[in-house]
């Protein structure tokens, strides 16, 4: 039985109730992270708490509790829930409303709601052990201002299943310059010639935890080049390696784009030996 964290309470997530004019219901009004953790232990805390704090800030909407009251309750969290492989999902929104109005309504509290998931054994950049993720390609159509991690996550959802329904397992997006944002749940890197770059972070992109652990421990004990910069579709297509990044898959390896092979169509040396360098200092980051 998985255990929820809903307004100041512990409950069984089946009896986690929110009220239907909660504006992150009507308007997905509100900011969420996932943060992974292994044997209780979380992965990236500070940083998941400094973007929970940046994309609250660019909504207008107060962060409810302090960084050691957040550490508090997701560590009581997952020791309700076990300790295992998990992730922690959390959400603050504006909160509940008398009417539903466009308008930042006054003086309402913000609804704060957590539980966790199980996810796979941390990875370990085994190649014999590896999947290999298939994806399509797309132009990005949401909306501007992909950088707040906001629940209001549609436009995501739409591209994820355009992959999805092409027999995908993700989709990568590039804009109207045809060149690589991301994809529609992860960070994406290539690798050419043993250099390894990623988009430049803008307002097209979400600065991803793991994409930015990945790239400071590449930088501090790596011995590839690494660059954030403009990437092009035909950089994407000529690449060795392509590589996504998220909290729940750390860095995981692509092995065709649009139904083309990417390197030997398996998983890449670099990719193992990046994911085996991230293993390694997950939780000193």
């Amino acid at each position: 039985m998985t255990i929820a964290f809903l307004n100041g309470a512990f409950t069984p997530l089946a009896d986690a109730r929110i009220s239907p004019m909660d504006r992150g219901f009507l308007f997905g009004d509100g900011i969420y992270e996932v943060i992974p953790s292994y044997g209780g232990s979380m992965v990236g805390f500070e940083r998941h708490m400094k973007r929970l704090h940046d994309g609250l800030s660019a909504i207008g909407l107060v962060n409810p509790l302090v960084q050691e009251e957040w550490y508090n309750l997701l560590r009581q969290l997952l020791a309700e829930n076990g300790n295992g492989n998990l992730a922690i999902y959390l959400q603050v929104t504006r909160g509940v409303a008398p009417q539903r109005a466009h308008k930042f309504p006054d003086s309402i509290e913000p609804t704060l709601f957590a539980y966790t998931f199980d996810i796979n054994e941390a990875p370990t950049g085994n190649l014999a052990s590896a999947k290999g993720f298939r994806v399509s390609t797309g132009e990005d159509l949401r909306w501007q201002r992909c950088h707040i991690k906001s629940v209001a996550l549609l436009g995501n959802v739409l591209h994820m299943m355009e992959g999805v329904d092409r027999g995908a397992d993700e989709i990568l997006l590039f804009n109207a310059h045809d060149e690589l944002t991301e994809a529609a749940a992860c960070n994406v890197f290539i690798v050419k010639d043993g250099a390894i770059a990623t988009p430049l972070l803008d307002n097209q992109k979400l600065p991803g935890i793991t994409r930015n652990m990945l790239l400071d421990i590449l930088r501090d004990h790596g011995s590839w080049g690494v660059e954030e910069r403009i990437i092009t579709r035909t950089e994407v297509n000529a690449a060795d390696e392509v590589w996504l990044t998220s909290s729940t898959k750390e860095i995981a390896p692509v092995i065709a784009i649009d139904g083309h092979v990417v390197g030997n169509g398996q998983p890449g040396q670099v990719w193992s030996d990046a994911q085996s360098l991230f293993a390694q200092h997950r939780f000193n980051y």
